[in-house]
């Protein structure tokens, strides 16, 4: 009976401390999302409208105000992102420091706004595991609870910057936690739950505003060869990120390092004005084209799909904070259209280049994340009425998911990977 009443006492206590983390990862990740969007849309307005060239040196504005703060405000301490959220929970004494909230909250901001070609969604899972973990550490529940805890944070913060609470619960149980115990999903759950009530009151706008018309299976050999596309753009991506990330490690000079990666993006932002910040901008105008009957170049769409890797993985390599979140949505999304129209050019068929973005979305993420169920949730929540297209995406995301690991058996944001450097070191 005593066992029974603290077993009782202590899923009340997880509960709490669940409802505390998940209210201020929710505010943090609101916050955030809205002045990044707010202040992004209107750097870019004013820049694009009265001087096209200085966006060469606006990422280098971002990332240089980054390399200050770390320096002299956040003492040189770096972040290794979601490997030390790994390493965090997998070691109960370890912790992550609470300035993780303000660096990666700032940094973030800074690195998209003035068009470093990343997403807030790494800064955002950081900062909120970083809220959890902070809560932990005042012991309102059991000690074996920091998993839980720190996942409920990251479930609140995902949930608002998709708009999706069933994303963010996925999310953070496929990447983060890969243990459904009862007491994670438990924690998962109530954040969830609370993030939905919020949503529902102050957030409910999905990114995207069109509306999917229907699918035909003749397109399904085409979804197959897309997913197989996506799956190889995400191992594209993230050889990328790897081996730029070391490229610029090796840079002793810092003026060079931040100079050398930020100027190179802000060069290809001025002829790709779609490459700047989150890109999701450049993703609805292109949708819209599309949508009003308007040619879009073919080899603009190459030139995105290729470029926004490259992009991102210079803006970190260079020190600016983000993930593969936004790119692989994005250059996804963009791989799906050039297919689209390259197929309905040259073999004369009649695929639907809105349902092949989103295709090529999940497709991508999956790849890049390693996270099929997630992708697929995500991305049909992107549009009203996106789970129309819920046999094609989960398709995707699971051809996608197993072809990229079979290229690349380590993914740099896989729990697995993270478990590889462990077992070398």
């Amino acid at each position: 009976m005593k066992r029974n009443r603290v077993i009782t006492l202590n899923y009340i206590k997880l509960i709490v401390s669940s409802v505390l983390v998940t209210i201020s990862s929710i505010l943090l990740a609101f916050s955030l999302k809205h002045l990044t969007e707010f202040m992004e849309h209107a750097i870019f307005k004013s820049v694009f409208s009265f001087a096209p060239l200085a966006f060469i040196f606006f990422p280098t504005i971002g990332i240089t105000a980054i390399y200050f703060l770390r320096k002299y405000i956040f003492q040189n301490r770096k972040s290794k992102g979601i490997t030390e959220i790994y390493h965090t929970i997998d070691q109960r004494k370890e912790h992550l420091p609470l300035f993780r909230i303000p660096a990666h909250y700032l940094n973030g901001f800074l690195t998209v706004i003035f068009g470093g070609s990343t997403g807030i969604e790494v800064s955002t899972v950081v900062a909120t595991a970083t809220t959890g973990n902070t809560i932990y550490s005042r012991r309102i529940s059991a000690r074996r609870y920091k998993r839980e805890i720190m996942c409920a944070g990251i479930t609140a913060g995902v949930a608002v910057l998709f708009s999706s609470p069933l994303a963010g619960w996925l999310f953070a149980i496929e990447v983060i936690a890969k243990k459904a115990k009862k007491t994670v999903l438990l924690s998962c759950s109530v954040a969830a739950l609370i993030a939905w009530g919020f949503i529902l009151k102050f957030d409910n706008e999905p990114l995207l505003h069109y509306k999917v018309n229907g699918w035909h299976w003749q397109a399904v050999p085409y979804f197959i060869l897309l997913s197989l596309l996506g799956g190889l753009l995400s191992v594209y991506f993230t050889v990328l990120v790897t081996k730029l990330k070391g490229l610029f490690a090796k840079i002793s000079n810092n003026f060079i390092r931040v100079n050398l990666g930020a100027i190179s993006v802000g060069v290809m932002i001025l002829f790709y004005p779609a490459l700047f910040g989150d890109s999701y901008h450049g993703l609805n105008e292109s949708l819209n084209d599309l949508e009003h009957s308007q040619n879009i170049s073919l080899l603009f769409l190459l030139g995105i799909v290729l470029l926004k890797p490259l992009a991102s993985s210079l803006t970190l390599g260079a020190g600016g904070d983000g993930g593969v979140f936004a790119p692989s949505i994005v250059a996804g999304a963009f791989l799906g259209l050039l297919f689209s129209l390259l197929c309905n050019k040259f073999l004369g068929t009649d695929l639907i280049p809105l349902n092949f973005a989103l295709v090529g979305m999940g497709a991508t993420l999956s790849g890049s994340l390693y996270a099929p169920c997630m992708s697929l949730v995500l991305v049909c929540e992107l549009l009203p009425n996106g789970y129309d297209l819920f046999f094609p995406i989960m398709t995707a995301c699971i051809i996608a998911r197993f072809f990229a690991q079979k290229l690349l058996p380590y993914n740099v944001y896989s729990y697995d990977f993270y478990l590889a450097k462990q077992r070398v070191n």
